[in-house]
């Protein structure tokens, strides 16, 4: 069994990751980028990565699901596109390849902010990269500062929006975080982590009553979540207000 890479954060762990892809070690870059992916921080560019990482390996089906997350993540992701594209293209989904390529060449010609999309996202990474720098230097705010300024390069980026809520959580700022989760549960409504995180955002708002909504139907859905039932479980005992 692979030790895990103890005492890496996020963005050592997929810069790990890049090294060993660079030197074909497909395998080892798979199991660092799951490591990542399983700490919850992972963003688009880790699951675009596993995606080329299983390509290369001759596992398309599991490079297109992987690629399908990083674009989950991140619609307007030019690259995780045109490699998606590529893969349906080897599977012979050729109709399908031609669809994905004809959404990257509409996102390759769009403008945000008055900056061409492809580099907006490129921006939107760099500052979430920084963002996450300023956060383990136990800078919250900064880091808050960093990952807004990545929205507005990237508005449609969940994964970093969620990430920002969980900054904004962190920093005491429990109405802002409920804001940003609630934009990201509207646009991914089966995402339990965001759905839980909404909850606590609620709570510490000082609006039980929906976070018990949502942790009920977290508890359905997941009985054996034993975070959900620790959460179900305070409220139980808090005071009535």
């Amino acid at each position: 069994m692979a030790k895990k890479a103890a005492g890496l954060n996020p963005e050592q762990l997929l810069e790990r990751a890049k090294e060993r892809f660079d030197a074909d070690d497909y395998y080892g870059c798979i199991h660092l980028l799951d490591e990542l992916i399983e700490s919850g921080r992972a963003f688009a560019d880790a699951h675009h990565l596993r995606g080329l990482a299983y390509f290369m390996l001759g596992q398309p089906q599991r490079a297109l699901e992987s690629l399908d997350r990083a674009l989950e993540e991140n619609p307007r992701y030019l690259e995780a596109l045109i490699h998606r594209a590529i893969v349906l293209g080897s599977m012979g989904r050729s109709e399908e390849a031609e669809e994905t390529f004809a959404r990257a060449r509409a996102i390759g010609s769009a403008t945000i902010a008055g900056i061409p999309a492809h580099y907006a996202a490129k921006l939107a990474n760099q500052h979430a990269a920084l963002g996450e720098a300023y956060a383990e230097a136990g800078a919250v705010d900064r880091a808050i500062e960093q990952y807004r300024a990545a929205l507005e390069l990237g508005p449609a980026f969940h994964d970093l929006r969620y990430r920002l809520a969980r900054l904004l959580l962190d920093a005491g700022r429990a109405l802002e975080a409920r804001e940003e989760l609630e934009r990201v549960a509207a646009a991914r409504p089966g995402a339990a982590e965001v759905k839980a995180a909404l909850g606590l955002a609620c709570y510490l708002s000082g609006d039980a009553l929906t976070a018990r909504r949502l942790w009920e139907e977290l508890r359905r859905d997941r009985p054996d979540d034993v975070r959900i039932r620790a959460y179900l479980a305070m409220l139980d005992r808090a005071p009535e207000g």
